[in-house]
């Protein structure tokens, strides 16, 4: 009940804690020799690094060291490397000297700043819906309008998702210094993208406090060993790329906002529905606030359904669904790599806290043009986990000064984005059921 379509249910100086890492390795007999042989060639105290950053203890040997890391061979080994781990000793600085460690005007909010992004970005698309009307001019070859239709969809798209996070700002309360303003913009832009505004701002928020957590996090909860279905099918290079496309097409409406499948397991069996006011995800002060963004929500789609009677299904398919769908794949794809990879640990018990948690996610960029596009969520999410209220224009300042104050505990991945989304895919299928401190484990284990 926990899986749809595959979907992942998803510094220097430290004080040591004890971890209960529990590691369960497969029988030899069922194992990927291959896998095996590769691991026992690497140099022993490269072995012992890698187990001292998955948190392996107890193995001696090198056949302990390499029996106790199979479990994260397919990861270490890939040949799409991935950065160091998360080090699980718990940092010695405090989310207070972070905070302190950046200039003040970073936590500024500018209304008009906030303003002039949003122009350029509606701007940036009617520039491209013009552009667009052009494609199928009688002048235009049929070959070229091949070409050039994918063009507008994939920009457009882009476009779009920088409207998104302009309204994830408004959500977070950092488009401007006030709660109404935000509220009201975030409203009208998000239900321009058939998003219940209020209703994804509230659970979205429940995802900032419980970050990196087994348990609570909203998001791309990480699957369990005991509720992982062991397909074998699912191994197949074919049917792993299929649920990839399902995931990135699909994943967002209706996976996650109809029926919030990379949710946490505690609402399971429980109404949790983003469109339902009653629903697990909200309390009864936010039943108004649902309603509200549901109003929204079918308001746009009503006017939808007006345009595609007036102008036709097929235009409105190629000027508005199509880049919507883009949208809709950035989203998904953006906020499962910045929370799944097999240098990111999730936390339990007494280890998890809100700091750490927050450390849980790393920065990847789509390259300059698209981080301007999309007003650098990828690359500066780190920052915008521990300080999601400073306005995004101001976190790439702030992302220089983290790196340096952060340490071993900022994450950056440099991976190519296809590469990273395989990587992850293939290589994060479940944790363990126990342990304070997990990190994903493949279905080779």
């Amino acid at each position: 009940k926990q899986k749809f379509y595959k979907f992942k249910k998803m510094g220097k100086g430290a004080e040591s804690t004890q971890l209960s890492l529990p590691t369960q390795p497969a029988p030899k007999g069922a194992r990927d020799q291959r896998i095996c042989s590769n691991l026992s060639d690497l140099p022993l105290e490269r072995l012992k690094m890698y187990a001292k950053e998955y948190g392996v203890e107890g193995a001696v040997s090198k056949e302990e060291i390499v029996e106790q890391l199979y479990p994260f061979a397919k990861g270490i080994l890939h040949r799409f490397s991935p950065p160091k781990p998360l080090p699980l000793d718990k940092p010695k600085f405090s989310f207070a000297d972070v905070r302190n460690s950046l200039p003040k005007h970073l936590f500024k909010r500018d209304l008009v700043r906030s303003l002039f992004h949003l122009a350029e970005d509606l701007i940036l698309i009617a520039a491209f819906a013009y552009a667009a009307s052009w494609i199928s001019h009688e002048l235009v070859p049929f070959w070229a309008r091949c070409l050039l239709w994918p063009l507008y969809i994939f920009w457009q798209g882009t476009a779009f998702t920088g409207i998104w996070v302009l309204a994830h700002e408004c959500g977070h309360q950092s488009f401007s210094e006030s709660e109404a303003v935000n509220n009201f913009f975030g409203l009208i832009l998000h239900s321009a993208l058939l998003v219940p505004y209020h209703s994804w701002r509230i659970s979205h928020s429940k995802h900032h406090s419980n970050t990196g957590s087994c348990d609570n996090d909203e998001v791309f909860v990480p699957a369990t060993r005991s509720s992982l279905c062991r397909e074998i099918a699912e191994e197949s290079p074919l049917v792993q790329a299929l649920f990839i496309l399902i995931m990135l097409t699909v994943g967002w409406i209706p996976g996650y906002l109809c029926f919030n499948l990379t949710g946490p397991s505690k609402y399971n069996e429980q109404p949790r529905s983003h469109f339902n006011p009653w629903a697990k995800l909200f309390d009864e002060k936010d039943r108004v606030d649902v309603i509200v963004s549901d109003v929204g929500f079918f308001l746009a789609l009503g006017g939808i359904v007006y345009a595609s009677a007036l102008v036709g299904l097929g235009n409105v398919a190629l000027f508005y669904i199509a880049p919507y769908m883009v949208c809709n794949l950035y989203l998904v794809l953006i906020t499962y790599l910045q929370h799944t990879d097999v240098f990111m640990p999730h936390f339990r018990g007494e280890e998890w806290s809100w700091f750490r948690g927050a450390l849980c996610t790393t920065d990847r960029t789509f390259g300059c043009v698209i981080d301007h596009m999309i007003h650098h969520i990828a690359d500066t999410h780190v920052c915008h986990h521990l300080f999601s209220k400073m306005p995004f224009y101001n976190a790439q300042e702030a992302t220089e000064v983290l790196k340096v104050v952060l340490g071993d505990y900022y994450l950056s991945d440099s991976t190519p984005i296809p590469l990273a989304l395989w990587r992850s895919y293939t290589c994060c299928a479940f944790i363990e059921n126990e342990g304070n401190a997990v990190f994903y484990k493949s279905r080779t284990d």
